[in-house]
C-alpha cells in the first residue's frame, strides 16, 4: 500500500497524505487536488475505493429542525414530492432537544453516501455557530443548499423568505386597521430570519407611526420559538398596553391568543394577532389566524432543482434567492377600539373578513 500510495502521490505531484485523506474520502482537501488524485488512481489502473465511486442510487438528506412545527413536515413533504420524478429519495433527519444534533446526522448521511443534503433552517441561519461546517462539506465535494437562513462566504444556493417583506406587510396591515400600539414577538436574535424580521418591523413601525424608539425598545419581545414562548413574551406586551401583535410563526401566534384569554380579552376585539407561516390548519383554529404564508411550494421546488441541478454537474448561481410573503386575512386581526370612532370612544372592533388572501 505504500508503493501504491507512493505511485499515486508522485502521478498527482502531491503528498501520500493527501492521497490518503481522498482515498478515504475526507474533508481538508480542495476539489482541483481531490480531481488530480482521482485523475491518478485511472491513468495508474487502480480501481477506485467503494465510497469513490458513483454515490449510492438516489438518496438526498433532508435536515430539519423538528416536526412540531406544522411548517417543517409541509417542506418536507412538498421536497419529497419534487424530488420524486428525479430519482431521488429523501432521508428525513429530525432533530430534538437533546436528540441527535445536526453535524451527527450529517456523518450518518456521509456513511450513507448521499448525493447531496438540503437544510431547513439548520446552523447556517445561527449566527452564532460555526459554517465551516458547511464548507467542508463542499470541499468533499458534497451538493448542498440551505433553506430559510444566509451565511455569507459559503458557496451554495440558499432559498429564503423574505422576512423583512413578511413584518412590513404585518405591520402595514395593523395599522391600517388603527392600530398603533403594535408589538412584535420573535425568537433569538442570534437567528438570520429574526434579524431581518426586527429590522422589517422597526423600519414599518417608524414610516407608518409615530413611536419612539424607547416605545419600540418596549414593543419588541424575543422569546423561544413555539406557544409557550409566544404566550410567555405576549402576556408581557398586554402588560405595555398593545393592542396588536406580530409573531413570528403561528404557534406563537396562538400563544399570544391563549395569553389573551387567559386575562378575559377577546381575539380580535381587544387584541388583534398576525401569525407567520400558514401552518396547516390554522385558517381553522379559533378564530382563524390572519397570518403572513410562506410560499413553501415554490421554496421547496426551487431548492430542489438546485440541489439536483448540482449533483448532475450543472452548477446553481451560488446566491440567495429570496420568495414574497403573501398576506392572508382570517379573523384574528380587526379594526382597533381606538379607530372605530363611537360615542363614547371605544367601539366596537368589527371582525376582518374570515379567509380574505392579499397576494404580497
Amino acid at each position: 500500500m505504500r508503493a501504491r500510495l507512493s505511485d499515486i502521490a508522485q502521478q498527482a505531484e502531491v503528498s501520500e497524505a493527501t492521497v490518503s485523506r481522498v482515498l478515504n474520502d475526507r474533508p481538508g482537501v480542495a476539489p482541483e487536488t481531490r480531481q488530480a488524485v482521482l485523475t491518478a488512481l485511472d491513468v495508474l489502473g487502480y480501481e477506485r475505493p467503494a465510497r469513490l465511486r458513483k454515490r449510492s442510487a438516489g438518496l438526498v438528506g433532508l435536515v430539519v429542525p423538528e416536526l412540531d412545527n406544522p411548517i417543517f413536515p409541509a417542506f418536507a413533504q412538498i421536497i419529497e414530492s419534487a424530488l420524486a420524478p428525479t430519482g431521488f429519495t429523501p432521508v428525513l433527519c429530525t432533530q430534538t432537544p437533546g436528540g441527535v444534533r445536526e453535524d451527527e446526522y450529517v456523518e450518518m448521511l456521509l456513511d450513507r453516501q448521499v448525493s447531496g443534503i438540503v437544510f431547513v433552517s439548520g446552523l447556517h441561519a445561527d449566527t452564532a455557530a460555526d459554517h465551516d461546517r458547511y464548507r467542508t462539506l463542499l470541499a468533499r465535494p458534497l451538493p448542498i443548499v440551505m433553506i430559510n437562513g444566509y451565511a455569507p462566504g459559503i458557496s451554495a444556493p440558499f432559498v429564503s423568505c423574505d422576512e423583512r417583506e413578511a413584518a412590513d406587510l404585518a405591520v402595514a396591515h395593523l395599522v391600517a386597521l388603527g392600530h398603533r400600539r403594535i408589538g412584535l414577538i420573535t425568537g433569538p436574535d442570534r437567528f438570520v430570519p429574526v434579524q431581518r424580521r426586527v429590522a422589517g418591523y422597526l423600519a414599518t413601525m417608524k414610516r407608518l407611526t409615530d413611536v419612539t424608539d424607547a416605545e419600540l425598545s418596549e414593543l419588541t419581545e424575543l422569546s423561544l420559538f413555539g406557544v409557550e414562548g409566544g404566550e410567555a413574551a405576549a402576556a408581557r406586551l398586554l402588560d405595555r398596553g398593545v393592542t396588536g401583535i406580530v409573531c413570528g410563526s403561528d404557534l406563537m401566534a396562538l400563544g399570544a391568543i391563549r395569553a389573551a384569554r387567559q386575562r378575559g380579552l377577546s381575539v380580535p376585539a381587544d387584541l388583534s394577532v398576525v401569525g407567520y407561516d400558514d401552518s396547516p390548519l390554522m385558517a381553522f383554529t379559533d378564530p382563524p389566524l390572519t397570518t403572513m404564508r410562506q410560499p413553501v411550494t415554490a421554496m421547496a421546488v426551487a431548492a430542489v432543482r438546485a440541489l439536483v441541478d448540482e449533483i448532475n454537474g450543472h452548477a446553481s448561481p451560488h446566491s440567495e434567492y429570496l420568495f414574497r410573503p403573501e398576506l392572508v386575512v382570517r379573523g384574528s386581526t380587526a379594526v382597533a377600539r381606538v379607530a372605530a370612532g363611537s360615542d363614547d370612544g371605544r367601539a366596537r372592533q368589527r371582525p376582518a373578513p374570515s379567509a380574505l388572501a392579499v397576494s404580497a
